[in-house]
């Protein structure tokens, strides 16, 4: 199985108690920031720290990280994702989103184009015009 890149969310003050126990689960290779842990891992990882992590937050999968400083760039670099090789076609996604210190300070706009952009890149895996009417539920966090 190829190694993907999850974030285990955390409460401030916490990250090195959720570091120690991404490790004892057998996740070595990991990076600790302020609210997070990264860690790589295999694909059965999700379900594993998802059930087994205590003071962890949630457990996110990483699909890409990039520069955006303009709209049509976040929309470009979103579209490029492999989102269909994680969202089946019928699938719901809601986008949340957060602001930190960036140029596209317009949250509402930000989760918009990376609403349409996910929507574009779906329509255009499954060969669908009319697609996601309800796509509504994964969530989508910047930045972690």
């Amino acid at each position: 199985m190829s190694k993907i890149e999850l974030i285990a969310t955390a409460t401030f003050g916490l990250e090195s108690v959720v570091a120690h126990e991404v490790k004892k689960l057998g996740y070595e290779e990991l990076t600790v920031e302020n609210g997070r842990v990264n860690f790589s891992a295999d694909e059965s990882a999700i379900c594993r720290t998802n059930l087994w992590l205590r003071s962890a937050d949630r457990v996110l999968v990483k699909m890409g990280e990039f520069d955006a400083t303009s709209f049509e760039e976040l929309f470009q670099k979103t579209k490029a994702l492999p989102w269909p090789d994680w969202l089946p076609e019928d699938a719901n996604f809601p986008v949340e989103g957060k602001s930190i210190k960036s140029q596209l300070h317009s949250v509402p706009d930000c989760q918009a184009i990376v609403k349409k952009a996910i929507v574009e890149k779906m329509k255009q895996a499954y060969k669908k015009s009319g697609l996601m009417k309800q796509a509504q539920n994964i969530l989508l966090k910047w930045p972690y």
